[in-house]
């Protein structure tokens, strides 16, 4: 889809976060698909372990400056972590995810929901009023039934494990995931 996408966006984010850090660090931003509207996440792992995960759904700006704001809110601002500092910066592993278009979800109940998410597959979102939650596909790895990855994006949207109503809204997405360790795995877009 995008031609060295892995050595074009990963080095965009690492120079990002480096300058942040006081760091020397240039990358070439002159792949012209940087400039077309996108949206992305970047995550932050540290000896394998999350350290900073924000991102963008919907593409509103281009994926140069959506990845350079979310390198540099990952790095040091995602409330759930201290920010990162200049002596944890070369332990830090950088993944980028670049978001699909969000497709909504029909269903008639909380079972004919869970029966039409794709493990690994999707990223969703959960809305209920003024209450969301989303996790990438990734998060199948910690999550892999389709009761267990509800129930979590239940929680993180601040509700209970078992709530269940009419007017829960329930999106999908898909990602193109890049990783700057040395097993990259992309999933459909």
């Amino acid at each position: 889809m995008y031609t060295n996408a892995e050595q074009i966006v990963i080095p965009i984010a690492r120079a990002t976060i480096g300058q942040a850090l006081g760091r020397q660090a240039t990358a070439d931003e002159s792949a012209p698909w940087l400039h077309e509207p996108r949206a992305c996440f970047v995550t932050l792992k540290m000896n394998g372990k999350l350290h900073g995960c924000i991102g963008s759904l919907k593409a509103q700006r281009s994926l140069l400056t959506d990845l350079k704001a979310n390198a540099l809110a990952a790095a040091f601002h995602d409330p759930r972590f201290e920010p990162l500092t200049d002596d944890e910066f070369d332990h830090t592993r950088i993944e980028v995810s670049l978001i699909s278009v969000i497709e909504p979800i029909y269903f008639v109940n909380e079972q004919d929901a869970l029966n039409q998410l794709r493990p690994v597959i999707d990223g969703i979102i959960f809305e209920y009023q003024n209450q969301h939650s989303t996790f990438l596909p990734q998060m199948w790895e910690s999550l892999p039934t389709p009761q267990l990855f509800m129930a979590q994006l239940k929680r993180k949207a601040g509700l209970s494990s078992s709530f269940w109503v009419e007017g829960v809204r329930l999106s999908r997405y898909t990602v193109f995931r890049l990783n700057e360790s040395e097993h990259k795995e992309s999933l459909l877009l």
